[in-house]
């Protein structure tokens, strides 16, 4: 088990894992059907070329790349451990890039968030990451939105052949051939004025859009 743990954090390892990964995510978008609901939410946002935040729980990394229609990529906050530097060799394929963070969930990379932020680019946070607990909205992302009155945006995606993986979040694994749908929440502004006591009420709103938006998802592909 050691062996395997030493492994898999080996850059050389890595590297060839994640061209295996990012292949197998290829084969899964270009055998899918993708539908894709309130489009409009974050178009505007691409074309008048202002900032939003992009919310959505760790489980659905897989596939979220392929809902982004801007010529911009996504700075993605991630772990500044193995498995971060593995989603950011994956990611690098898909217009992905991560920001490493500290697992005890303090940014090491704050100022560099509210640059990005401040010059037009756009940040996306799973909310529930790096290690939990699965869907559940911790503050930082209410912090960040709140300091630099940026916006939020929920997103929620489901896909007609997939499974539940073992791991912390239930990471879902789409298989090829599938019916996908993402779902857009519209945009979420959360005041500059509110008290630190009001914080959980906003990461309730968080937790909430992006459920509904999973569930919107699920409907769309039931029909």
């Amino acid at each position: 088990m050691r062996l395997k743990k030493k492994l898999l954090k080996n850059i050389i390892v890595q590297n060839i894992l994640g061209i295996l990964t990012a292949a197998y995510i290829l084969i899964v978008r270009v055998t899918s059907r993708i539908n894709i609901v309130n489009q409009s939410s974050p178009d505007y946002f691409w074309k008048n070329n202002k900032p939003f935040i992009l919310a959505f729980w760790h489980s659905q990394l897989m596939m979220i790349s392929f809902c982004w229609k801007s010529k911009y990529g996504i700075n993605i906050l991630a772990s500044g451990h193995s498995d971060g530097r593995f989603g950011a060799i994956v990611g690098k394929y898909f217009k992905l890039k991560n920001i490493p963070t500290y697992v005890d969930g303090q940014n090491k990379n704050i100022r560099l968030i509210y640059n990005l932020l401040k010059n037009n680019k756009y940040i996306g946070i799973t909310p529930d990451g790096p290690r939990g607990p699965k869907q559940k909205a911790s503050s930082g992302i209410i912090k960040i939105s709140k300091a630099t009155q940026v916006p939020i945006i929920a997103l929620g995606f489901d896909s007609t052949s997939n499974k539940k993986l073992g791991s912390w979040d239930s990471f879902l694994l789409t298989y090829p051939f599938s019916k996908c749908c993402y779902v857009w929440s519209d945009p979420i502004l959360i005041p500059n004025d509110i008290k630190d006591n009001e914080i959980q009420k906003y990461q309730n709103l968080i937790e909430s859009e992006i459920n509904k938006c999973i569930e919107a998802a699920k409907g769309k592909l039931s029909v």
